[in-house]
């Protein structure tokens, strides 16, 4: 949600490639991509930030607590961040998700989404369900 210089931006994606691949990853078993390259996980965003209410993200405290190190002037990509990953979980129809303490509010967030979709249009997405890590 901040800016970046584009060579940097180039060379992490890179990087972390690499680091991916260097932890075992094998691209003969998984896929492998370039999310930023799939227009559906912004296009999803902007159909489910149509259904998200801004007292909700409001709420969240990762919202509070960057804000307040922006000088509470955050901005709409930090507010919305949580629904792109709202579109990045639902895209794929997960119905479980490995996450850490810390993400557990926005993936309650991705499951309320799913569930006022569903109510609204149809089942259509799976809620899905949190893997928390035990570290």
């Amino acid at each position: 949600t901040m800016p970046k210089e584009p060579a940097v931006l180039r060379q992490n994606i890179l990087d972390t490639t690499a680091a991916i691949l260097a932890c075992g990853i094998d691209p003969k078993k998984c896929f492998l991509f370039r999310q930023s390259l799939v227009p559906e996980h912004a296009e999803l965003a902007w159909i489910l930030g149509c259904l998200t209410n801004v007292p909700r993200l409001l709420r969240l405290p990762q919202w509070k607590m960057k804000r307040a190190g922006q000088n509470n002037e955050g901005t709409v990509g930090l507010l919305t961040y949580p629904v792109l990953q709202a579109a990045d979980i639902l895209l794929y129809k997960s119905t479980h998700v490995p996450v850490g303490e810390d993400q557990v509010l926005h993936l309650e967030l991705a499951q309320d989404i799913a569930q006022h979709f569903n109510k609204k249009y149809g089942e259509f997405f799976p809620v899905p369900k949190a893997i928390l890590s035990k570290l």
